[in-house]
């Protein structure tokens, strides 16, 4: 069955597992081309597999904070699709640290992966939106954009710093067409929550927690929505998630 996406071609960042897995099936399934992009080539290809075969698909490895690869990134994707017409920006790291233990190395590496990475896919892909006529880029920001807690200073710098460069972004694309929407979920059972076994630290309760495949549907309905319409932000959490508002 064709949808209002039937033909388009997406990329997607940390699209290896977790929101980034999720949101590639449910563009494939709505009849996109799908650019996987992962820092692990290996889980790019294997979500890349996954795919339904309505449309052709692409895996590519990529450190989102690499200018280079990015820009070789958003060229493989427009060499293969020929257009581009939706850039969601998902991936993303944590250090649970306090900001005593934190390296300085650790802090740059998520500035560099959730924000840095943002704005160089942006930056490579807005020419090309722009030469179509349009577009949509789809920002994954949290609910540590909106709250706070212990232990996770960069992540919360750096989720609120991609809140405010979506909302200029989304100012500069409106002459273009070019719309930009900020997804802001809250908890998800995904992988993200690993590290915490590592580090000692309790797991939150999964009853607490949304399957990535809600939030992927919430970003295929910004995206689906009239082109006279934008949807800036989504906040979308579990019923049960007791720390919101």
């Amino acid at each position: 069955m064709e949808t209002p996406l039937n033909g388009k071609a997406v990329l997607i960042t940390g699209a290896g597992s977790g929101l980034g897995a999720a949101t590639a099936r449910a563009f494939a399934a709505a009849g996109c081309m799908v650019a996987c992009v992962d820092i692990r080539q290996a889980a790019a290809e294997r979500v890349r597999n996954e795919l339904t075969a309505s449309g052709e698909h692409l895996a590519l490895a990529c450190d989102v904070s690499d200018a280079a690869q990015v820009g070789r990134t958003v060229a493989a994707a427009r060499e293969r699709f020929g257009r581009l017409d939706v850039l969601v920006n998902n991936a993303a790291v944590d250090h649970t640290l306090s900001v005593e233990e934190l390296t300085i190395e650790q802090w740059d590496q998520v500035m560099g992966v959730n924000l840095r990475g943002p704005f160089l896919f942006a930056k490579a892909a807005f020419p090309l939106l722009r030469e179509q006529g349009g577009g949509h880029i789809v920002n994954i920001a949290s609910t540590a954009a909106t709250r706070a807690w212990a232990n996770a200073a960069p992540y919360h710098a750096s989720k609120w710093g991609l809140m405010g460069f979506s909302r200029s972004l989304g100012v500069e694309g409106r002459p273009h067409n070019i719309r930009v929407t900020t997804m802001v979920p809250g908890g998800m059972r995904t992988h993200f929550f690993d590290r915490f076994a590592d580090q000692g630290i309790p797991m939150p309760d999964e009853a607490n927690l949304q399957d990535p495949a809600n939030v992927a549907q919430a970003i295929l309905f910004a995206v689906q929505m009239p082109l006279n319409s934008a949807v800036q932000e989504i906040i979308i959490t579990p019923m049960t998630e007791s720390s919101w508002p």
